[in-house]
């Protein structure tokens, strides 16, 4: 016998992506050190301090965080260095 009424919905099933950095071993101590004094996890310190990174801008980055093309010419240009001429010429 079938129930009448609303019918559940599937849950949407949620993809992770996984990302990867090493740590020297000092930078390493350092990180467990501050999350213990915090009362934290690694992880959870890692996710709160990029939070504002990797929330916000799945679908379009604003153009004020884009870098001009002005900005990628300054790396760009060669100098031409003229001959040294020695004393004696």
């Amino acid at each position: 016998m079938k129930q009448k009424g609303k019918t559940k919905a599937k849950k949407r099933r949620i993809k992770f992506k996984q990302i990867a950095f090493k740590l020297s071993e000092k930078q390493y101590r350092s990180l467990l050190n501050y999350c213990r004094a915090r009362k934290t996890t690694p992880l959870k310190l890692i996710k709160k301090n990029i939070d504002k990174f990797i929330n916000g801008y799945d679908i379009q980055v604003p153009k004020q965080y884009f870098v001009s093309e002005k900005q990628l010419e300054l790396f760009n240009e060669q100098r031409v260095e003229e001959p040294k001429q020695s004393i004696g010429e």
